[in-house]
């Protein structure tokens, strides 16, 4: 490729800079990434369209052509099969969806291409956004680029493997309850969730309306603030959508640390946490300490609560959500149904898969007469009470840094047959998801197995930014966001 020896290893900075001068194209990046796509053994796309690709390639390098220049011009991108996206299947991993083609773009795919972004496919995710390992999706497992035998995390895994594998620079991703963070964190690359309301969920496959969030996934801090930037903001299509003004993510990325004052929740490194994930966060806290911040004890008491709110709260919204899947509309239809109860019925059961399933269950019954205030009363309650515990801990701290994952990646199908325990893996993502609040995931090593850690850092409504300024500085004295696993 003309002037660029290999743009896997090169940043979007990189790429948009070799763009502008000519020393690629656009349609040259575009046939190197799906040529790896088509190669890798990883099943991190469920679509790939490469004429679509190519044509959106060529169009931007007319726009490049005419004199226009864009962090994203010409960058090639994977969206999650959870955004409806126009000429592409548009799944959510599921046989419900499976030849499912959109007539129109989700506005985070419509912003994207409107900055010149090259959509290479739609990646491989948990059904529905419904699991944290990528191993419910109709589709088949994604496999991990450090250790094919490991899952990459979910739900968002097959934009997390993408990134991680060399297939794709940037990726979206939707996170309810850590579902950037966490593959973010097992794939050893950076992503971040914004605050609620912060990218527009329209067009978004619904899993919970009210903890949905699209978010950025990338190499670094810095190509993440690029993509989140182009993510964001106010769409009135979207009643969720927070009256915000666009902003540049990428203008506190160099300011120093001095003075920062980062919270260590004690419940997030007690019983639980790995030894081989401690180890890795203690490291980083030392480099954050060296870079000038003040590492401070706080409490959230309610984080052992978040589990059973979020699993009340989250499946009780999916069976609202989903009963839109009855056969009729759209989606699978069951065959020579004997009457429309039997349509709805067959349907329904050929094609949702076990986790969805049963998390229509779970949320039928909390919202069923006699259960809703026992149940999912408690619950908002509980949610209540987690955001007030991040609010107390904000009035000592600036930020809040901890584990994103209690384990490393474990290895593909050994815990399938325990629900429970792909749940508990959540814990210390879910309290930032319930309470609406910017959560991130930082490369900050190995551990068992080389598998990758990732450091989390929690912020304010809103401050995106801050985390990103600290996920770069972060960046700048360490190089584990740089390193590659091996090709396979």
């Amino acid at each position: 490729m003309s002037g660029l020896t290999d743009p896997t290893k090169a940043t979007v900075a990189e790429l948009a800079l070799a763009l502008a001068s000519g020393q690629t194209s656009a349609v040259e990046l575009a046939h190197h990434f799906l040529n790896r796509v088509a190669a890798s053994p990883l099943n991190a796309f469920i679509d790939v369209q490469p004429e679509l690709t190519l044509s959106q390639a060529q169009a931007a390098d007319q726009r490049l052509a005419r004199g226009e220049r864009g962090p994203l011009l010409g960058i090639p991108i994977a969206h999650k099969d959870i955004f409806v996206t126009r000429g592409w299947r548009s799944t959510a991993g599921s046989r419900m969806l499976a030849d499912y083609v959109s007539p129109y773009d989700a506005t985070v795919v419509e912003r994207l291409a409107s900055a010149g972004a090259v959509c290479l496919g739609k990646t491989n995710c948990d059904e529905f956004a419904m699991g944290g390992a990528n191993e419910n999706s109709h589709f088949g497992a994604t496999r991990n680029p450090w250790d094919p035998a490991a899952i990459p995390g979910g739900s968002s895994g097959g934009s997390a493997a993408a990134v991680a594998g060399g297939l794709a620079p940037l990726a979206t991703g939707t996170d309810t309850g850590g579902s950037v963070r966490q593959p973010a964190a097992m794939c050893g690359i950076t992503g971040i969730k914004p605050t609620y309301g912060r990218v527009s969920r329209w067009g978004m496959i619904a899993y919970a309306s009210s903890l949905d969030q699209g978010g950025a996934m990338g190499r670094s801090a810095h190509d993440c603030a690029v993509l989140l930037g182009a993510m964001a903001g106010f769409d009135p299509r979207d009643s969720t959508s927070a009256e915000r003004a666009a902003e540049d993510f990428s203008r506190e990325l160099d300011r120093p640390l001095a003075g920062l004052r980062i919270g260590l929740p004690k419940e997030f490194f007690g019983e639980g946490l790995h030894d081989d994930v401690r180890a890795a966060l203690e490291s980083a806290f030392e480099r954050l300490r060296a870079l000038g911040a003040t590492l401070v004890d706080v409490s959230l008491p309610q984080t052992e609560l978040a589990i059973p709110a979020y699993y009340v709260i989250a499946p009780a919204e999916a069976s609202s959500n989903l009963s839109r899947f009855d056969g009729v509309r759209y989606g699978h239809r069951a065959e020579n149904p004997s009457d429309l109860a039997d349509l709805y019925r067959r349907s329904r059961a050929e094609g949702f898969g076990a986790e969805v399933k049963r998390r229509i269950l779970i949320g039928a019954y909390v919202l069923s007469q006699g259960y809703y205030d026992a149940y999912y009363l408690q619950a908002q309650k509980l949610r209540r009470l987690i955001a007030d515990d991040f609010s107390r801990a904000f009035e000592q701290v600036d930020l809040i840094a901890g584990p994103v994952s209690p384990t490393v990646a474990w290895d593909i199908g050994t815990q399938t047959h325990d629900p429970v325990a792909n749940y508990l893996a959540d814990i210390y993502t879910l309290p930032a998801s319930l309470a609406g609040l910017p959560g991130m995931s930082v490369p900050a090593g190995f551990g068992a197995r080389g598998r990758p850690v990732g450091l989390q850092l929690i912020g304010r409504p809103f401050d995106e930014a801050r985390l990103l300024n600290v996920g770069h500085q972060f960046q700048q004295v360490t190089d584990w966001h740089q390193r590659r696993p091996a090709e396979p």
